[in-house]
């Protein structure tokens, strides 16, 4: 009888493990094949609620819904088998209470298998951080520029900038961790004050457009590949242009249908060779 070898998950406590170690390699993920193309090379799959703008076509991601997350989160999850897999919690599905924030996070646990999940906010949302670790649910906080709250900022602003900026997004980043997340994400911080906060915080904080001096970076896998061009932030580097290249095929492909010359079922469906 063989014996199948189970790859063992990446675990939040691995992940708050790293700080100050090997930096943390995180991408998203909103697709079974992406992750099944990510997995082997990354140590933590974020299913962000950026697929509203990267999938959807939203001009933000305040529409996102609790059950597109849940969806995308089992995809991924059916993709994964080594990182750890967080599912964002959607804007207005935990802002109002503790309890609704566990109702909300207990539903994308249960039915995605997912690890853990992230939310944004600081201080204000110090207490429902505690209210889901103690009852089992591992938090990744979100600080600095926070999508669900452009209304609020203004549009997505760097954080920062001024002495007020930089202490707000220090204690933001101080109560999540307090609070019991295993690590956060700093998100359009500069880079001094990115890096006095990774210095302070015994978690570790995962940047975008926040410098290298994070304990771990992230990145949105289309804005990576070249695969969304409808708006890139300029703190993101391109390894890949597939964009063009789907183009490309599709153009190669139309071709050779208006030409008759795409392969009929002769071509596809010939019968194996006996013996």
């Amino acid at each position: 009888m063989s014996v199948v070898s189970r790859i063992k998950r990446i675990s939040t406590p691995q992940i708050r493990g790293r700080k100050g170690a090997e930096p943390i390699v995180c991408l998203t993920a909103y697709t079974t094949q992406m992750a099944r193309q990510l997995d082997s090379h990354v140590d933590l799959l974020l299913v962000g609620d950026s697929l509203g703008m990267v999938l959807y076509g939203f001009d933000s991601t305040l529409p996102v819904t609790l059950d597109m997350m849940i969806a995308h989160g089992g995809a991924v999850m059916r993709g994964a088998e080594r990182a750890c897999v967080i599912v964002d919690l959607p804007f207005g599905s935990y802002q109002e209470s503790p309890e609704q924030a566990f109702r909300s996070a207990a539903r994308v646990m249960a039915e995605t298998g997912a690890s853990g999940v992230k939310l944004e906010g600081g201080t204000e949302m110090a207490a429902t951080i505690h209210f889901l670790t103690q009852r089992g649910i591992p938090v990744c906080g979100h600080v600095g520029l926070m999508p669900q709250a452009v209304n609020v900022a203004g549009g997505f602003k760097a954080t920062g900038r001024s002495a007020e900026e930089a202490l707000l997004v220090t204690r933001d980043a101080e109560a999540v961790a307090e609070a019991g997340a295993f690590a956060v994400v700093l998100e359009g911080t500069l880079e001094p004050v990115a890096a006095a906060i990774t210095a302070a915080l015994p978690i570790p904080t995962i940047g975008i457009g926040a410098s290298p001096a994070c304990d771990g970076q992230i990145l949105v896998s289309e804005d990576v590949f070249g695969l969304f061009s409808d708006f890139t932030p300029r703190f993101v580097k391109r390894y890949a242009d597939l964009g063009s290249q789907i183009s490309a095929a599709a153009e190669a492909y139309a071709r050779d249908v208006k030409a008759r010359t795409f392969p009929g079922p002769e071509h596809c469906f010939q019968p194996k060779a006996k013996g």
